[in-house]
């Protein structure tokens, strides 16, 4: 894997599939959202969606009245999609292209989140990087809410590897930095009815 382009990979997916063409279309993001309304206390809270490129979470958030949201993706071409979706909108949202582990965040989030992007990080430098810039971004006390494929989960998605986690380890991993505050299973159903089991842990910054 050491000579894989990730960029590459990602803005030929969203390149050339759909919106609802992709495994984690998902056009209401129900736990992402309770989670959020549940942890923050004013929408004005600044607020980050790792991998959120082309998500419908942005959607909802603004249709909630948040004000301070930003998205961040490593594919441009995800980030124009979503863009081109909410027309106007689009201007309220701070858009970031960048590969997570190259991120370097100009502000403190209050919450931080983070589905599916993670588990896509195989090697342990990039592990570390992430743990190095939540632990730098994310506000004392703000909440970060981190969802992966589970052991019980696929070992692939878009046609490269994964990493799976188990509640634990998905603990052990940031609690340098963060107390858990609680993890949860769910299943996630795919366009094409299949069936994706997620481990996903919400997390406090000490």
């Amino acid at each position: 894997m050491e000579d894989f382009d990730r960029k590459k990979h990602w803005e030929t997916i969203y390149d050339t599939k759909a919106v609802n063409e992709v495994s984690w279309y998902q056009p209401l993001p129900k736990t992402s959202l309770d989670f959020i309304q549940s942890n923050t206390i004013t929408k004005d809270e600044a607020i980050i969606d790792i991998g959120g490129g082309d998500s419908f979470l942005v959607d909802h958030l603004l249709e909630l009245g948040y004000t301070n949201v930003s998205v961040l993706d490593i594919s441009e071409n995800a980030i124009e999609r979503a863009k081109k979706r909410l027309g106007s909108k689009a201007e309220k949202v701070k858009w970031i292209v960048s590969d997570i582990t190259h991120f370097e965040p100009t502000e403190k989030y209050v919450l931080w989140h983070d589905r599916a992007v993670f588990h896509f990080l195989t090697n342990a430098s990039d592990i570390e990087k992430y743990q190095q810039i939540t632990a730098l971004a994310i506000a004392e006390n703000g909440k970060m809410l981190i969802g992966t494929f589970s052991e019980s989960g696929p070992k692939k998605c878009s046609g490269i590897e994964i990493k799976q986690y188990s509640a634990n380890v998905l603990e052990a991993t940031f609690k340098k930095d963060f107390k858990t505050v609680e993890c949860f299973f769910e299943n996630h159903t795919t366009p094409f009815d299949t069936v994706q089991n997620f481990v996903f842990c919400s997390f406090e910054k000490k």
